[in-house]
């Protein structure tokens, strides 16, 4: 797996921006009603954005090899590094979806109605953008060191070299 680009995240977002500024332009240009939007949807994103959080902040330490904490194992560090690659994608998709259903929104602030939906989908684009925070810094602590970093203290795993009858091979192995 490749680390997640920050170029990939806003290209998302723009995509769904535009998707969800076409939404609110087609319901508003065909019905003449701004288009609803739920509280529930800017709670559910912090809610998914603090559970990640406390996800992140409890297994710092196992990822980070620190004393005292055991090692999280293999699998479930590599099962935490697709929870939060998938969870940086969606909530740029999310956030983008939102933000252009605010902007759509502008315009009819003065209501009720257009007050709300505004609210509501800033509400939930900010929470969204809270998730992806939350999973680039928990990728970034899912990182594998390189070559060279494994002799530093905190970093799990090294590459070393052990002569294996036949040749040379690589071999990763757990540092002490």
């Amino acid at each position: 797996m490749t680390p997640t680009r920050i170029r990939l995240l806003a290209g998302l977002a723009v995509i769904a921006a535009a998707i969800g500024w076409g939404a609110v332009t087609l319901v508003e240009g065909r019905s003449g009603r701004v288009i609803p939007v739920p509280w529930l949807a800017g709670v559910a994103m912090w809610f998914l954005a603090l559970a990640l959080l406390v996800w992140t902040v409890l297994s710092r330490p196992r990822l980070q090899r620190k004393p005292g904490s055991q090692p999280l194992p293999p699998l479930v560090a590599a099962r935490t590094a697709a929870l939060a690659m998938a969870a940086s994608r969606t909530g740029s998709l999310v956030a983008g979806f939102y933000a252009g259903i605010a902007i759509g929104t502008l315009p009819s602030r003065a209501t009720e109605a257009g007050g709300d939906a505004l609210s509501a989908a800033l509400a939930t684009a900010v929470g969204s953008l809270a998730l992806v925070a939350t999973a680039l810094w928990l990728e970034h602590l899912c990182r594998l060191p390189l070559d060279g970093d494994g002799d530093r203290p905190g970093h799990g795993r090294a590459v070393e070299r052990r002569p294996e009858p036949g040749g040379t091979v690589a071999r990763i192995g757990s540092q002490p």
